[in-house]
């Protein structure tokens, strides 16, 4: 099915993360009201856009594990610009946003997939703060990172450091989709001309 021409990208993103996957992974980490888990691999994201939440997905439907959003409980805002002023302010003052949930039962996984994009050429603030909530030691922590281009920054260090006692993946997975960025820029260029 093709969608109508003036579907948005971050429309389509959001219809297949709206996906129903639950019963094939088992139990979500963050619903209270699920059954207990079998899995011993837990997907914990942050997406902004949907980029990461898609790559989340995949992950989470190929390894058979539960699926936990990292949302922070005052959400960033809607504006690209003011996301990147406020998250470089955060970044700069070390801050940790609150979470809106934790993972309850985080002692149960031996394996963490944790994916974020790169904001202010780190890790996201709301990153630090899932990571100093909960106690990694023992885990294997395997981040999965979108960027716009300007890859990694020192996230990886940022990930070691406020897990120290996680095994962190040597390779990370690390993939461009800076499609908002570009898609601001190119239309900031057409109304120049106008």
């Amino acid at each position: 099915m093709t969608p109508p021409h003036n579907t948005s990208r971050r429309t389509i993103l959001a219809a297949l993360g709206a996906l129903p996957i639950g019963a094939a992974a088992g139990a979500f980490a963050n619903d209270s009201h699920a059954q207990p888990s079998t899995s011993k691999v837990l997907v914990a994201y942050f997406s902004r856009t949907g980029n990461t939440r898609v790559i989340a997905r995949q992950i989470q439907r190929a390894r058979n594990a539960d699926l936990f959003e990292i949302l922070p409980v005052t959400p960033y805002p809607e504006d690209y610009e003011q996301t990147v002023a406020q998250s470089q302010r955060e970044r700069d003052s070390n801050f940790e946003p609150a979470l809106q949930d934790r993972v309850t039962n985080i002692s149960h996984y031996d394996t963490v997939f944790l994916g974020f994009p790169i904001w202010s050429q780190t890790a996201p603030p709301v990153i630090r703060s899932f990571l100093s909530a909960h106690d990694l030691t023992g885990k294997t922590l395997i981040p999965f990172i979108t960027h716009g281009g300007y890859g990694l920054g020192n996230s990886l260090s940022v990930v070691a450091r406020h897990a120290p006692g996680a095994r962190v993946a040597d390779k990370a997975l690390s993939m461009e989709a800076d499609q908002e960025r570009r898609t601001l820029d190119q239309v900031t260029k057409w109304l120049q001309g106008k």
